[in-house]
């Protein structure tokens, strides 16, 4: 049987909090070219859309540092765009959550509204995403970062996993 999700023990928290990457500024995010671009967050996401780039994916939660940011939320709602509303606790990721991922990247450009917290979506991410893809996520307290998916990243990721616990 297969695990309803995944939790980030108390204990290993510490090995999650690394970021992926590299800090980008806005007028860096103008200049890339990439194949696929996936934004997490609401601001990253909102900052990226108001710039004229439609990401492929973006994954938000209608918060931003644990407060009510509903700019990009109101943007979907105001334009009518499909989204898949997914519930994903804190400090875990859910089976449903890494079932939404996966099928964004199938269906082609995608919006994920997360019920919870979008915290820890990186990583079903990378995993998910295809090699040279930008993923465009916030760094709280530093700004955006930017990390093109490839091999080495996607291991680095499968070995942090093996870190969490299932949750059944």
């Amino acid at each position: 049987m297969s695990p309803d999700g995944w939790r980030v023990p108390e204990e290993k928290r510490h090995l999650f909090k690394e970021p992926f990457g590299a800090l980008i500024s806005e007028s860096e995010l103008g200049e890339r070219n990439a194949n696929k671009t996936i934004t997490v967050g609401d601001v990253v996401s909102l900052t990226v859309w108001r710039m004229g780039i439609i990401p492929d994916l973006a994954i938000y939660d209608g918060r931003t540092e644990r407060r009510e940011m509903t700019e990009f939320a109101t943007l979907v709602e105001e334009q009518g765009l499909e989204k898949e509303v997914v519930i994903n606790p804190a400090g875990t990721i859910t089976r449903d959550l890494c079932d939404a991922i996966r099928n964004a990247f199938v269906r082609g450009p995608g919006l994920i509204r997360v019920e919870g917290e979008e915290d820890l979506a990186l990583m079903p991410v990378i995993l998910e995403a295809p090699i040279g893809a930008d993923v465009i996520y916030g760094w709280p307290g530093k700004g955006m970062m930017v990390l093109v998916i490839d091999q080495a990243i996607k291991e680095k990721t499968k070995l942090l996993w093996k870190e969490m616990e299932e949750l059944e």
